[in-house]
């Protein structure tokens, strides 16, 4: 898919307004993330990917010529080039966002896996037919909720 643009300043008119509307959808999973709702940041991951190629098709596309932009007025590649300045803080957001609910991630499946072991261990029993923690091999596998 690709921008229908028949001169510069329509190109970069429609440039503009992907940019903004792609800045607008990552802000708004970025403060799902903030407000410790990823779910909700999941709902727009379709739209996202979606703007998200186009932007990047469209970017290779102008990075390759130039001359696709070059012709349009001053204000508008100059309106092009704010939205894409405010394009790249919004992803600098969305990158700690989602780095900080990686790393609590990480931390809630590691509590789980260490009480999941404690409580195995606990589980050996005595006397004769007692297995011991080391000789029962089995594994025990754990099974998340998407929505947790």
């Amino acid at each position: 898919m690709a921008l229908a643009a028949n001169d510069a300043t329509e190109r970069v008119d429609q440039l503009t307004i992907l940019t903004e509307r792609l800045t607008d959808v990552i802000a708004k999973q970025s403060l799902c993330f903030e407000q410790h709702r990823p779910q909700d940041a999941g709902l727009l991951m379709e739209e996202a990917g979606r703007l998200a190629n186009l932007y990047r098709h469209e970017s290779m596309r102008v990075r390759a010529d130039p001359g696709l932009v070059i012709a349009a007025p001053v204000e508008l590649r100059q309106r092009l080039i704010r939205a894409t300045e405010a394009f790249d803080a919004v992803l600098a957001r969305h990158g700690r966002a989602v780095m900080a609910a990686k790393f609590v991630t990480e931390g809630l499946v590691r509590v789980i896996a260490e009480e999941v072991a404690s409580q195995r261990d606990q589980l050996a029993g005595y006397g004769p037919g007692a297995r011991t923690p080391s000789s029962s091999g089995a594994a025990t596998a754990i099974t998340l909720n998407r929505r947790a």
